[in-house]
């Protein structure tokens, strides 16, 4: 994507109503004015509160905004240029209930209270292969244990991936520490039975993932 676009994009997410991008000063050095108040203030209705973590084009906050329309939705990634085509799309189709934010994930318990949030999606993150990237890994421990601290007790978290390595590391995570797998599949469009929330909505990547017969896999799981 050129500079030019870029910049056209991040000019025009400043005008959109259902884009959030708070400082990180906003966030670390005082309490966020729409803390606690995502629900009431921006959605205006008391539905669930769902997360789409590293939300990309923000293909996904939009599919599963559309497919579930009594839960309110929020795609967060630190990349603009690239949700601003989700957020664009919710409003052509008047899309309600879903926003974005332009923030960075490790800041997510700054940007919710405690117990506000009922779900958290993670679509095909990067998996951070590399031992010294373990840190980056957004299923790690220390991203697991921010989670928590937003999500309401018995709360869901869904990872969906196209890489056998996160996949692996997530589950053996998940058993070492307990925590409860609802369900675990390793290639969601080829066993039968995989929810139809994690079949029928696809981003672009994906796509391009399945055009190659790359196998996507998914996991449910509780964390408190």
């Amino acid at each position: 994507m050129g500079s030019k676009n870029k910049l056209k994009r991040f000019r025009e997410n400043e005008t959109f109503h259902n884009v959030y991008q708070p400082t990180r000063e906003e966030l670390v050095d005082a309490t966020y004015k729409l803390k606690g108040k995502w629900q009431s203030e921006v959605f205006k209705n008391n539905n669930p509160l769902v997360l789409e973590l590293g939300c990309g084009k923000g293909e996904y906050t939009v599919g599963l905004a559309k497919r579930y329309p009594n839960k309110n939705f929020i795609g967060i990634d630190i990349k603009g240029a690239r949700f601003w085509r989700g957020a664009k799309t919710a409003i052509e189709e008047d899309i309600s209930n879903a926003a974005f934010i332009r923030t960075q994930i490790e800041l997510v318990e700054y940007i919710f209270e405690e117990n506000e949030v009922d779900e958290i999606w993670i679509t095909f993150p990067d998996p951070q292969i590399k031992y010294q990237r373990t840190k980056h890994r957004m299923t790690n421990l220390q991203f697991l244990e921010r989670y928590k601290k937003v999500l309401k007790p018995g709360g869901l978290m869904h990872l969906k991936t196209d890489s056998e390595f996160m996949h692996g590391y997530t589950l053996g995570l998940l058993h070492g520490a307990g925590l409860e797998v609802l369900y675990a599949n390793h290639n969601v469009y080829k066993l039968e039975g995989s929810p139809e929330d994690v079949t029928e909505i696809q981003t672009f990547y994906e796509n391009q993932y399945l055009e190659k017969d790359k196998a996507i896999t998914y996991i449910r799981f509780k964390i408190n």
